[in-house]
């Protein structure tokens, strides 16, 4: 399974970016999805999840209620809208392929990862 995030960039704090991770290999459609990100001297950390079909999602309470995760298994890719960055959402953000349809948020249960893409917002 290969996974391919994109649509990072820089914007201001209060901005929008839309991220996508186009995965392509073994059907993924099966699987549930995740988005981690990491800053730079910190761990990685869940940000979103979402089950196989879309029903069923979750997220990190730094991100409720500005971020949107969701996807569309015709396409082979999940987004992740953010809206109302803040210069701490500054970090590289990976898409990460589960090990089943549920939703997860363990780093450990996700079996495929992306490359990540870089996400800058400034104040």
């Amino acid at each position: 399974v290969q996974l391919q995030a994109s649509g990072g960039g820089l914007v201001q704090a209060g901005g929008s970016l839309r991220l996508s991770c186009v995965t392509s290999g073994r059907t993924v459609s099966i699987y549930g999805m995740g988005w981690f990100r990491q800053a730079p001297g910190k761990e990685r950390e869940f940000v979103a999840a979402i089950s196989w079909n879309g029903d069923n999602t979750d997220y990190a309470d730094f991100v409720k209620g500005r971020f949107t995760i969701s996807r569309d298994n015709a396409k082979n890719t999940v987004y992740l809208q953010m809206n109302s960055l803040k210069p701490e959402d500054t970090a590289v953000y990976y898409c990460a392929a589960g090990r089943g349809p549920a939703v997860v948020v363990g780093i450990a249960e996700y079996g495929y990862w992306g490359q990540g893409t870089q996400v800058t917002v400034s104040s």
